[in-house]
Formats: structure tokens, sequence, C-alpha cells
């Protein structure tokens, strides 16, 4: 265990992320855990005011967050201070994307459907950073062989093509198809050679002379939201303590 230790997170300088991980994974749990409590009027915890404004956890969050970012880049990536920094970073960043729907919304909807966002945020976040933590690399980067390595134009053609292709993905509607395959090529190829969703920017402008196209797209959308939306309710219900309605 020990040399796995060392040789997977500790030499490559992975410790500060790993901390950051378990950071914002530790202060997510809790503060979903604090806020159902409050909700529920039970334990000693309230919400707290100044002057009569509710002062919402994305404020400490923000301030988390600049204090363990500037330190970060302050220190090196090994050392105390780049581990407490990570500490710091990660747990403001578990503040701020539980609140991640206020600052989209400009609105106050965390326990409502929209709410849900924050929830899909924090587990899109933890997807990305355990992908880095597991040596993924952005745009199929390790996927090139030593050889094209040595050529930029081989290292900067597959980061644009890879980029295309989770561009196209964004456009079309497949927001986590398009984060997954930022790390998996493949899985952001798949998503852009599949039909856009309905409600995308994609079937909007493309769809819109096709109206066969438009109808194949929303036969599909409603079979897969039949499949998937429930396990995934269930899930940010768990998650995020929301309540069906």
């Amino acid at each position: 265990m020990g040399d796995w230790w060392y040789r997977n997170i500790i030499e490559p300088g992975k410790l500060p992320l790993l901390l950051a991980l378990g950071a914002f994974v530790l202060t997510f749990l809790v503060t979903r855990m604090i806020t159902r409590l409050i909700r529920a009027g039970r334990g000693p915890f309230r919400n707290i005011s100044s002057g009569g404004t509710h002062i919402h956890h994305v404020v400490p969050g923000i301030i988390l967050m600049t204090i363990g970012g500037f330190g970060g880049v302050a220190s090196s990536s090994r050392g105390f201070g780049a581990g407490l920094s990570a500490v710091l970073f990660g747990a403001g960043a578990g503040l701020v994307l539980d609140e991640f729907a206020l600052v989209l919304y400009l609105d106050d909807v965390y326990w409502s459907d929209r709410g849900r966002k924050s929830v899909e945020a924090v587990v899109v976040t933890f997807s990305v950073v355990l992908m880095m933590l597991c040596g993924l690399v952005p745009f199929g980067v390790d996927s090139v062989t030593p050889d094209e390595q040595q050529s930029r134009v081989s290292v900067i053609l597959t980061i644009a093509v890879n980029f295309l292709f989770v561009l196209v993905a964004l456009v079309k509607g497949k927001m986590r198809s398009a984060v997954l395959g930022v790390f998996v090529p493949f899985v952001a190829l798949y998503a852009a050679l599949r039909l856009a969703r309905p409600d995308s920017l994609w079937a909007e402008r493309v769809y819109s002379r096709r109206p066969r196209a438009a109808q194949r797209a929303e036969a599909r959308a409603a079979r897969h939201d039949a499949r998937w939306s429930g396990p995934l309710r269930r899930l940010q219900d768990w998650l995020g303590g929301f309540t069906e309605h």
C-alpha cells in the first residue's frame, strides 16, 4: 500500500488534488446534512443573517476558494502550505457548488426542482476531478504515442479534433457526455454523431429545416428520459434531500 501511495499520489504531486477532492465531497455532504436539519427544524443549526439579510453559504465558499486558490498559486505543489490551500479550496468549492443553482438563476431555488442543478454540478465536478486523479488527461493527449508527442502538430491536432467533438456534443445539448468526453474522447465522438436533444441549440438551428430529424430527436429523447430520469431523480433526492413534487 505504501509503495502504491508513493508511486501514484506522492511522486506525481497529486496529494493536494486528493486533499481538495476529499474536502470538496466532505463539505458538500456536511452542508447538505446541516441544511436538511435546518429545514426540518431539528438540531442546534440555524440560518445566518446580518442586518435582515440571509447569508448564503456561497459567501464563505467564495472566501475560502479565494484564499485557497491564491495560496495554492503562491506555494509549491508539495508541503504543508500546498495541502492546506488545497483543503481550503476544496471546502470552498463544495460550499459554492452546493448553491450553484442560486448563482445560475440569481434566485433562492435551493429546495426547488431548479435547485437540482447544484447536485448535478457537484456530481460532474467530482467525476472530473476523480478522472484527473486516475491519470486521465483532457482531450485525448494521453492517447498520443511517444513518437507523436515529439511532433507539436500531432498533439495540437489531437486536442483540436477532440475539442471539436466536445463542442458539438455541447451544442447538441449533451452536457454530461461532453464533460466525460473531455477525458474520454470516444464518448464525445459518440455524442457528437448521435441526434441532438430537441431543446438544444443544434435542434433549433438545424432540425427546424428537417422535420423528420426533429421528430426522431423528440422520440429518442422521450425514450431516454423515461429510462433514466427516474433513477437520476432518486439519486438527486438522496444526495440533495429533495422531496418529490
